[in-house]
């Protein structure tokens, strides 16, 4: 994933995540410098997607 584009564009990625997938959290999109794996593992947990899948999900976005 670029993590560029997600700190670039990070709020309206979350909207747009919320928005596709309801059962996402502030809790589960929370980003902090350095965590960015750990955001990833949290997702790929709630929406049941590998590392692959999420990166194509939010590159589409």
């Amino acid at each position: 994933m670029n993590t560029l584009k997600v700190k670039g564009n990070l709020n309206e990625l979350k909207g747009k995540l919320k928005k596709k997938f309801a059962v996402l959290t502030d809790n589960d999109l929370m980003f902090k410098e350095g965590k960015e794996d750990e955001m990833m593992g949290r997702l790929q947990t709630k929406l049941g997607k590998s590392k692959d899948e999420l990166d194509k999900i939010i590159a589409s976005l």
